[in-house]
């Protein structure tokens, strides 16, 4: 992935992208409706959300494999007020499929499925959302969405009410070139299979406590939430990165068929 690099700068690289690359909560957002992106959930460890996540069958949510490092439990469905959980909102998590080629964020395949322990009962406030078909591209500065319970500004704190925040899709060669000349090595490269959006050149994007969560275009999750730079929200800065969907189809389609990693 990074090449030229003698083996301790690399190593340096990395360990700087592990420890500062997760992503954050919505900056710049709104309050989401309440009959609005029904497909969200909170993913939870035993100190609350740690995560976002969607829905994309009654036994799965989808989110980011570096969510794991938090020790996720349980998913909240059915609400966007993180106040308002009990029996009905939880499903606690029964097997937790990362993609097998996952070592760190900054190397790609930043994916998971999240086997519930229980069915999701779809209803008028929990719903699916629609993946992307294969090799379905989409448009440089495309608007759309990012949505989820992380903090509104660098360091801050999670909330409790669902936000959201329109981002554009950002050309993936100026992306990378912006990633290059922020690291300051002309051999860095950001990982395969990316999407980037938002938090250049606009002040839109996500923050800490965001990662897993969807990017909505066309009313489809084409990303998830991966990685920004060093946990900076203070947008404009370099480009938000997702994970690709797309690239991960197969992979997501044998699991949810098969029910089991």
């Amino acid at each position: 992935m990074m090449h030229g690099l003698n083996t301790c700068l690399l190593l340096y690289l990395l360990t700087w992208l592990g420890q500062n690359a997760n992503g954050s909560e919505i900056i710049n957002g709104a309050k989401v409706g309440k009959k609005s992106m029904l497909f969200m959930a909170s993913v939870q460890n035993d100190k609350g959300h740690v995560c976002g996540g969607f829905l994309v069958s009654e036994d799965f949510v989808l989110t980011a494999a570096h969510c794991d490092d938090m020790n996720p439990k349980r998913v909240v469905l059915g609400t966007h007020d993180l106040k308002r959980v009990d029996n009905n909102t939880i499903r606690h998590i029964e097997k937790k499929c990362k993609h097998p080629s996952y070592k760190t964020a900054s190397l790609g395949y930043d994916i998971m499925l999240l086997k519930l322990s229980k069915k999701a009962q779809l209803n008028r406030k929990v719903k699916l959302i629609g993946l992307p078909k294969t090799g379905k591209e989409i448009k440089d500065n495309q608007k759309c969405s990012v949505a989820g319970w992380g903090s509104t500004k660098t360091r801050g704190n999670s909330v409790d009410d669902l936000q959201v925040v329109e981002v554009p899709i950002i050309n993936l060669n100026d992306c990378k070139e912006k990633w290059k000349h922020e690291v300051k090595n002309k051999d860095f490269n950001l990982p395969a299979n990316i999407i980037c959006a938002g938090g250049y050149p606009t002040k839109n994007g996500f923050c800490e406590g965001d990662s897993g969560g969807p990017l909505v275009c066309n009313r489809m999750a084409v990303g998830v939430v991966s990685f920004n730079m060093r946990r900076n929200c203070n947008y404009p800065d370099v480009p938000n990165v997702y994970t690709d969907i797309s690239k991960y189809l197969p992979w997501i389609t044998r699991i949810l068929k098969k029910k089991k990693c």
